[in-house]
């Protein structure tokens, strides 16, 4: 039975806190302004803009303390990640969630929190948000769209997002739980304890910056540890900022997906506004979705 946090009301607090990379408190001001203009207060951590002089926003002691304290305060309701980047895991082993699993609440996040999203739904089936983190707020993001869909989802209203009818699009209806997130990431934990089941679900992934034939390699190592097999459905978002090597690897980044999937029917949807770019909206992480692909149109809504 998936649990689903409770939603929020004007009035409620979300904690702000940054478990991997660093971020620069002024980079989070107008998220933190925004939140509190639409009725939320905000709890800010230790870990926003802290003393960190290296890659991290702390030290790996320092973040799980400060993620750790969110978690089992009661008085905070979700937990917003002020970026990803890497470190969430090299915590996630140390996170004691007996409290949250008691009283669970909202994290949200994408890219690297892509781990704790994976680990909350593998071992205890609570429902969790991948959707825009602090940055997004800024240059205006506040006023998107999909920075609004975070404000939606949070209020329990219920979406349907559609994506741009793409020529590879593999055409077909879909229902199932939906999982995933950043692909480097998913390739990483497979084998650990944060590894995710994909049959009969909804698999959806996203990545940025990397080499082309590092996507192919990831998406092997997926297809390897089978979490290809039985899959519902596909769905590939963003790949933003691809690279190619001197000599190229010889294949767009849909003929790699193309390639490797064609010994599968499932449907297949790419293009989806889910990635590490400005089009990111916020999806419910463990919960049912119903996805139809069809020449003219593509859509995932919640169930």
């Amino acid at each position: 039975m998936i649990k689903i946090p409770r939603y929020l009301k004007r009035g409620d607090t979300i904690g702000l806190t940054c478990p991997a990379g660093y971020m620069e408190y002024e980079k989070t001001k107008k998220c933190i302004a925004t939140l509190k203009k639409w009725g939320y207060n905000v709890i800010v951590g230790k870990t926003v803009g802290g003393a960190s002089l290296n890659y991290f926003s702390g030290t790996d002691e320092e973040r799980l303390a400060d993620l750790q304290e969110m978690m089992d305060d009661s008085s905070i309701l979700a937990i917003l990640c002020g970026r990803g980047g890497y470190g969430m895991g090299r915590i996630i082993e140390q996170i004691n969630f007996k409290k949250f699993i008691k009283n669970p609440k909202w994290i949200i996040g994408f890219s690297d929190i892509t781990i704790l999203h994976a680990h909350i739904h593998s071992r205890y089936n609570i429902a969790t948000l991948h959707a825009p983190m602090a940055a997004a707020f800024n240059e205006g993001g506040y006023k998107k769209e999909y920075v609004q869909s975070l404000r939606q989802v949070l209020t329990g209203k219920s979406y349907k997002y559609s994506a741009t009818p793409n020529q590879y699009n593999r055409t077909g209806t879909a229902e199932g739980i939906l999982v995933g997130g950043n692909l480097s990431l998913l390739a990483h934990i497979c084998g650990t304890s944060s590894d995710i089941n994909t049959k009969g679900k909804i698999l959806f992934i996203e990545d940025v910056g990397e080499y082309l034939y590092n996507i192919d390699r990831m998406l092997y190592q997926l297809k390897r540890n089978g979490k290809f097999e039985k899959l519902a459905g596909l769905i590939a978002g963003g790949f933003t900022d691809m690279k190619d090597t001197t000599r190229p690897f010889g294949k767009t980044i849909y003929e790699i997906f193309t390639d490797l999937l064609s010994e599968y029917n499932f449907p297949v949807c790419y293009d989806f506004p889910v990635s590490h770019g400005k089009e990111n909206y916020a999806l419910k992480v463990g919960v049912p979705h119903h996805l139809k692909i069809s020449r003219q149109k593509a859509f995932l809504r919640e169930m």
